[in-house]
């Protein structure tokens, strides 16, 4: 059943179709983004205290392309998940790449883009994003992250320490002060949040980027609760629009560069 006709529907229980109407149609047009805003260049907040950031501007493209009326509440990453189950928001928009694991608790939207994962450390180190270069060593995570996942997967049972956090520039801190050796984030975040300022000085992405679809997922899109076939009927032709008049791609070079964030 349609958006629409599930409306329609809702308002014959009303005494009184003309009262009941325009509230529906309100809340038809505006949802929630929940969003965690400490991970540039995809969601952060700027110093006038306003959200920037890739994810940002995309969905503001895809909200207006779908015709919704959108507003951001912020929330911890691995918080995200459980908020949007508990209707603290309607839909994620946070960077959230769509896993099997993901899809087993919630749904996801189309992919809107795609980006790759890379290992940071100091350029000098001599790692490789491989078991065997990072045996014995520390590798700072984001807490409930696909990056998270894919070293707890892959590297852990080699004997790699995964250290995990729930904010990542505190994996940053402690890459600098010695107490990590690496990190291993989504390729623009690292070079945005960490590599392009003072900071990463002698640090930068170390051999290539990991791979496994499985754990990493086909993308990043975005998170919906179980069986809203509607809401993801609209975003899709939101995000189908937005990525067909080339909106995706030219804020995607605004943010990334030259990265190929082509959904393939």
């Amino acid at each position: 059943m349609t958006r629409v006709k599930r409306l329609l529907a809702a308002g014959l229980a009303c005494a009184s179709m003309a009262a009941c109407w325009p509230a529906m149609a309100a809340d038809a047009a505006s949802m929630r983004f929940g969003l965690e805003a400490q991970y540039p260049p995809f969601e952060s907040k700027g110093p006038n205290g306003e959200l920037q950031g890739l994810d940002i501007d995309v969905g503001k493209a895809v909200c207006a392309a779908a015709h919704l009326t959108c507003t951001w509440v912020e929330t911890s990453f691995d918080g995200l998940i459980p908020a949007l189950q508990g209707r603290k928001f309607d839909a994620i928009n946070s960077a959230m790449n769509a896993t099997e694991k993901r899809r087993q608790a919630i749904d996801f939207t189309s992919v809107v883009y795609r980006v790759p994962s890379q290992l940071i450390a100091r350029s000098d180190s001599g790692l490789t994003s491989t078991a065997a270069s990072l045996k014995g060593k520390r590798v700072g995570v984001l807490q409930a992250s696909i990056q998270e996942t894919f070293a707890k997967t892959h590297w852990e049972p080699a004997g790699v320490n995964v250290v995990s956090y729930q904010d990542q520039n505190q994996v940053y801190a402690d890459l600098m002060g010695g107490r990590l050796d690496a990190t291993l984030v989504l390729a623009p975040a690292g070079q945005t949040g960490f590599l392009s300022k003072p900071d990463g000085k002698g640090f930068g992405f170390v051999g290539q980027p990991v791979r496994d679809d499985t754990i990493l997922g086909s993308g990043i899109a975005y998170g919906i609760r179980k069986g809203d076939k509607a809401l993801r009927e609209q975003l899709n032709a939101g995000i189908a629009k937005v990525q067909a008049d080339g909106t995706v791609k030219a804020l995607a070079k605004k943010y990334l560069g030259d990265i190929d964030v082509s959904p393939k």
